[in-house]
């Protein structure tokens, strides 16, 4: 990979992921000579960033961002940008502006492959990303040069603990020590103290959710039935709330069971699959009840509470999902696959474009060569391998990542022009 100095690189951080691998970040650009400032938005942004110097308070109502933005580019000679998601209000006028005026945009995200993977890409990310564009010949033509040998998923999620721990930590900054930010205004609906107390709620009742979770699944793999598969989302996440035709979960959860009643054959199960990091926020139990028992098939339809996703794929028939990234791991085992919304992987050759009903009747099976294509060319251009979250997944991460930001190409190019550093030593942070 071709990397040059930071020196004369000006990065400004926006908001990032909870816990303190902005600040890591930052430390690292600043060896290699970079000049680095960090943008805070609440009292939680300034609790992770262990460099005072370099914070910049942003204190004045919503309105004035904008023209605060330009002001900051303009006074530090900002070259470059970072942040974690790009459709968040404050990221998406940041992003609009700097590519008005030509500094580059770097965003980070969970990854597409998640997870052990973090997502870095230039310009936007999932309905934004330049992946969009693309097709699998491209991707093909641009992997000739390659070897790489894939790496199986991982089945299961990660450094959950620590992400739901920053995620409270986080929180309890903004309601407790947020005097100097009293015009901050979330991005999401929910107020800052409703947020603190669903994450220390889903801390508390992480083992005895485990209990139950283990109990739905093993009725679910000893019933003997066949099944399809739901993989739901966070209602108020950024990829749901954007990149889909549904503005609440219960809106796609109407749209599935109703196809499943009408279509599936009468034996067929369907199995309800929570985002990991669901925190009760929307009664996602109760309206699947509701809506199974509205149609007649309430004892055909199961709920489980986040957990390990490969238990209950290794046996599933199909998957629906809106744009869940763990579309992925169902692509990888060579079940059907039908997604509502826009994300990187809703590619032809091997996501089902059947209405929903046919699809629940009798899915055609994905193109697993098209896919696995797909799957060579994230892990060799956007998929990072490490963590946001634990010491170790950031470490790893950082091993990466800072070379790639310096580099004057972004993952893509990099790899059509043999620049790509090498991935070979690419290997799973558990």
């Amino acid at each position: 990979m071709a990397v040059t100095s930071g020196h004369k690189r000006v990065f400004l951080f926006l908001q990032g992921p909870h816990g303190p691998f902005f600040h890591a970040l930052g430390k690292m650009l600043r060896r290699s000579g970079a000049t680095v400032w960090r943008v805070g938005f609440n009292a939680g942004d300034r609790a992770f960033w262990f460099h005072g110097a370099s914070f910049i308070p942003f204190t004045q109502p919503q309105e004035a961002w904008p023209e605060t933005f330009a002001q900051i580019c303009v006074e530090k000679d900002v070259t470059d940008i970072v942040l974690y998601g790009d459709v968040r209000p404050i990221h998406a006028k940041a992003v609009a502006h700097a590519k008005s005026v030509g500094i580059r945009v770097h965003v980070f995200e969970e990854g597409y492959l998640r997870p052990y993977w973090v997502t870095y890409e230039r310009g936007g990310s999932n309905g934004h990303s330049r992946l969009m564009g693309m097709t699998i010949p491209d991707m093909e033509k641009a992997l000739e040069g390659a070897d790489l040998e894939a790496p199986m998923p991982p089945g299961h999620w990660g450094d959950m603990r620590q992400h739901v721990f920053y995620g409270a930590l986080y929180h309890w900054f903004v309601m407790f020590r947020n005097r100097q930010f009293r015009n901050f205004r979330p991005h999401r609906a929910l107020s800052v103290t409703r947020e603190f107390q669903l994450y220390l709620r889903r801390l508390l009742l992480m083992p005895f959710q485990a209990i139950e979770r283990r109990i739905a699944t093993w009725r679910i793999r000893h019933g003997g039935f066949p099944y399809h598969l739901a993989l739901l989302q966070l209602e108020h996440d950024s990829s749901f709330q954007e990149h889909s035709p549904f503005t609440t979960m219960t809106e796609f959860l109407d749209v599935v069971i109703a196809g499943f009643a009408k279509d599936a054959p009468r034996h067929h199960h369907f199995v309800f699959k929570a985002h990991p990091l669901e925190d009760g926020r929307v009664p996602l139990r109760r309206e699947i009840a509701r809506l199974a028992k509205a149609h007649g098939i309430r004892d055909r339809v199961h709920y489980v509470r986040g957990g390990k996703l490969a238990q209950l794929l290794n046996e599933a028939r199909t998957a629906v999902t809106v744009n869940s990234t763990a579309g992925q791991q169902v692509l990888w085992r060579g079940i059907p696959l039908k997604v509502f919304g826009s994300a990187v992987y809703n590619q032809p050759e091997f996501v089902s474009d059947q209405p929903i009903g046919d699809f629940f009747a009798g899915a055609t099976r994905p193109d697993n060569r098209a896919y696995k294509v797909f799957r060579r060319y994230l892990l060799e251009t956007s998929q990072v391998s490490g963590g946001f979250y634990s010491a170790r997944g950031r470490r790893q991460l950082l091993r990466h990542v800072v070379d790639m930001m310096l580099s004057p190409e972004d993952p893509y190019d990099a790899l059509e022009s043999g620049t790509a550093a090498p991935r070979q030593h690419l290997r799973l942070v558990k």
